[in-house]
């Protein structure tokens, strides 16, 4: 088994986040390395990655070293390759739509050996069914008014019994005159009907303007 992350993986020091750099010597997007007590850190910004933004709210992302996470929404990379630190002896499957930002994710995957970089479309999981199998965690980032149904497609196909979840909802790319509190509702109802314990639920102000995290566990109930 693994071990939950706690220092030295992850590290809070005048009050910015750090994980250890798997691959010391490197950075990815010009982020601060620093040493800590003889061990090289890389500055984790919760301005630039919404999981930086949920434990500076408090919560512990509770993550396993040896971990399997099926990424949607990878976008460059950014924080990927932090979760690469955090779950250095697991397996992350980011998924990216974009050929371009898909590049970053290759170069990225080329320094970090626990990053398999896949170009394909979040919406339709089975044409990457065959690369992926059974997840412990799904974690999604994706700005699109189907998020949720996204999500709930990844989950049902590779979701373990009992896994965690971690979906970022951006209220306004779901609907722009809705208030984003009866959005983040609407979406809590239809993960615990779908099955899921919302253990919490976020908002992720100031950090991330107009986003909520919801951080679950699949309940084994039927989907």
């Amino acid at each position: 088994m693994g071990t939950l992350i706690e220092a030295p993986l992850l590290v809070e020091k005048n009050n910015h986040l750090y994980t250890l750099n798997l691959v010391p010597g490197t950075s990815h997007y010009d982020e601060i390395l620093l040493d800590i007590e003889g061990r090289e850190y890389r500055s984790f910004t919760p301005m630039r990655s919404k999981l930086a933004a949920v434990i500076k709210k408090g919560i512990t992302p509770d993550l396993l070293s040896n971990a399997k996470m099926l990424y949607l929404g990878a976008a460059n990379g950014t924080t990927v390759s932090h979760v690469s630190d955090l779950i250095p002896d697991g397996k992350i499957y980011a998924v990216e739509i974009s050929p371009r930002t898909f590049r970053d994710l290759l170069v990225l995957a080329k320094q970090r050996p626990n990053i398999f970089p896949i170009l394909a479309d979040a919406m339709k999981p089975e044409t990457y069914r065959y690369i992926v199998g059974k997840v412990d965690i799904i974690y999604q980032d994706i700005a699109q008014r189907s998020q949720a149904s996204i999500f709930m497609a990844n989950a049902n196909s590779f979701l373990k019994k009992n896994g965690n979840a971690y979906l970022m909802i951006k209220a306004n790319c779901i609907d722009s005159v809705k208030e984003s509190s009866l959005i983040y509702k609407d979406i809590r109802d239809e993960m615990t009907s779908a099955g899921f314990l919302v253990k919490n639920a976020v908002e992720l102000d100031p950090y991330q303007k107009d986003h909520m995290a919801f951080i679950m566990k699949e309940n084994g109930l039927q989907r």
